[in-house]
């Protein structure tokens, strides 16, 4: 329980850090791989030396009752065993197997040992008796670690002797130096079997996290084909986790386009069925006579300004909940100067533009006209005789300009003409609200518009739009 509760507050203070599905997914199954290796591997380590202990401990059993069945009483007390030293083991010196034959109730010191203890002893320390068999630990003669196995024997006297019988306490050792070596060879192996393990699950983790979250991304990107004007609703095949999804939201596309079709028709109409009767106004105010007739004109006048602005932003406004419109700069540009340079034919205005044909407008084609048509147009009423325009990208935005050589705006006169869009000068024809009616639709698609002074003398208007990508 520990352990998940460390593992619990780790993934809380890393999970913020990580923004990504799959990478909250790949860190936590590493963890749990990680920790799940290290603790499997820790069980196989003590599996390992414990089994390997209980086999030391029975080779030193098996030794212990060899040398109990070679052992013989001798006449004079001691104990008889004949060829027990030819085991090479017992008969190098300091070789790590050791045995002593010790009377009870003697010392150490008056014990019968193999030669490889030569002048040294066996004390065990810690013991405990299973079974009859004595399991203890001792120093060994080269201060080494001994594990120590013995038992009790008695030999009975002789028949027809009184003598007691003899009791001895038959201990066999061996150097535990032979289980730290196989265990830290083993520990050794399982650290580097582990960590190779443990980098080839991370990777197949990856690739599954990867693989298994691709419907996502393919979901992702055909969002943005729709966002960028490429696509009109989600296409392709998606998991059946992730088709209902789909579904619902091509019809909330589908269903979101005609609610909007619909406003956009109804915004139409009314602007047909009131320009219909401010016309035949404007027609009787002319025959009216004066004063009443100028004053019907003035308000006539007035109110096409305020229904042609107020349209404008309407349609702007319904089109930016249309999903996917996309709509290339180029071919607008191309149009617009086409056609008014036929309308300032009489004055000579020369009208250049430099637009880069990869360039793309996030929105309605009805709106950038609306837009770069009211630039250009105000630009031709004003130039003296040039007019420049440009389109280009500067980052994430479409940059429009359009400048003359006019003698252009003050800076104070500037915030009016966008904000309530005054007419400043009379003597020029036109409704005066083109610069003002380009402000609020740009902003309703989250850009803005920028007057300032041309290169050529004039006024430059810096269009900034939300690009296509």
């Amino acid at each position: 329980m520990a352990i998940v509760s460390k593992f619990r507050t780790l993934l809380t203070r890393i999970a913020p850090k990580l923004d990504s599905l799959a990478a909250r997914l790949i860190a936590a199954a590493a963890v749990w791989t990680v920790l799940g290796l290290a603790v499997g591997g820790f069980i196989l380590s003590h599996v390992y030396r414990t089994t390997i202990a209980a086999r030391f401990d029975e080779q030193l059993k098996s030794d212990l009752d060899e040398l109990i069945a070679a052992a013989e009483p001798a006449a004079d007390g001691s104990v008889s065993l004949a060829g027990r030293d030819a085991d090479p083991r017992y008969a190098r010196i300091y070789s790590g197997a050791y045995w002593q034959i010790t009377p009870v109730g003697s010392s150490a010191k008056n014990a019968q040992a193999s030669r490889s203890l030569w002048d040294k002893s066996i004390t065990p320390t810690n013991e405990r008796t299973i079974d009859g068999v004595i399991y203890g630990y001792a120093n060994g003669p080269e201060d080494q670690s001994l594990r120590v196995l013995g038992r009790r024997i008695e030999f009975a006297a002789p028949a027809g002797q009184t003598t007691p019988n003899h009791a001895y306490t038959v201990l066999v050792a061996g150097d535990q130096a032979q289980i730290e070596a196989d265990s830290k060879r083993f520990n050794g192996t399982l650290i580097w079997s582990f960590v190779v393990m443990g980098a080839g699950l991370i990777a197949a983790i990856f690739l599954q996290v990867r693989i298994g979250l691709r419907p996502l991304r393919r979901f992702s990107e055909a969002l943005a084909r729709i966002r960028d004007g490429y696509a009109r609703r989600l296409e392709g095949h998606f998991p059946n986790e992730i088709e209902p999804l789909a579904r619902e939201l091509n019809s909330l596309i589908e269903h979101n386009t005609e609610v909007i079709r619909r406003a956009r028709t109804h915004v139409s109409n009314l602007a047909h069925s009131l320009k219909t009767p401010l016309s035949v106004l404007a027609s009787e105010a002319q025959e009216a006579p004066k004063p009443l007739g100028d004053t019907i004109s003035h308000q006539v006048t007035g109110m096409r300004r305020q229904i042609d602005h107020y349209l404008s932003r309407a349609r702007a406004a319904g089109a930016l909940d249309v999903i996917g419109n996309r709509t290339p700069v180029q071919p607008v540009f191309e149009d617009l100067v086409r056609v008014l340079k036929r309308i300032h034919a009489d004055r000579g205005i020369v009208i250049e533009f430099d637009c880069p044909p990869n360039l793309s407008f996030r929105g309605e084609r009805q709106d950038l006209e609306e837009m770069i048509g009211n630039l250009l147009d105000n630009a031709c009423k004003w130039a003296k005789s040039r007019v420049r325009a440009s389109a280009g990208r500067q980052g994430s935005v479409l940059e429009i300009r359009v400048g003359d050589d006019g003698h252009g705006l003050q800076p104070e006169d500037r915030a009016r003409v966008l904000e309530r869009g005054e007419r400043l000068d009379e003597s020029v024809p036109g409704s005066g609200l083109g610069l003002a009616i380009v402000h609020d639709i740009s902003k309703l698609y989250g850009g803005e518009l920028i007057l300032g002074e041309s290169a050529l003398g004039g006024l430059e208007a810096r269009l900034r739009l939300p690009i296509s990508i």
